[in-house]
């Protein structure tokens, strides 16, 4: 079974994530921020994982530097509302900062997106 990663801040927004990649079986873990999804990482590696950009402690961006310089094989998602100046800007410097960015996605997205995206990212591994 394709394992994933979700970083996400909010709380009903990762639960919702998780069982919605749980239902097509997925087994997902979960982190809270950056910082707690690396340890994560580093105990269980996993193939994909979903982060999001805006977060405390540890934001999306060093996450992905982070992933990109200590594990370039782990593909990754990264998803943002964006901030004060939106998402477009973040998630465009989310896909030109890492080869390994494999997908953005701008929130709210609809979750068939979200499955479309994990598909060609996990299942063709």
């Amino acid at each position: 079974m394709a394992q994933i990663l979700i970083i996400e801040d909010d709380l009903e927004l990762n639960a919702v994530l998780k069982e919605f990649l749980e239902s097509h079986d997925y087994e997902v873990m979960t982190a809270f921020d950056g910082e707690e999804g690396m340890k994560t990482f580093r105990n269980n590696p996993v193939s994909l994982v979903i982060t999001d950009i805006i977060m405390p402690n540890k934001e999306g961006i060093e996450t992905i530097i982070e992933l990109n310089k200590s594990f370039p094989e782990t593909k990754i998602i990264a998803m943002s509302g964006g901030g004060k100046h939106g998402s477009g800007d973040y998630l465009k410097g989310a896909a030109n900062l890492a080869s390994n960015v494999k997908a953005t996605l701008k929130k709210p997205f609809p979750m068939n997106e979200l499955l479309k995206a994990v598909q060609e990212n996990i299942d063709n591994t």
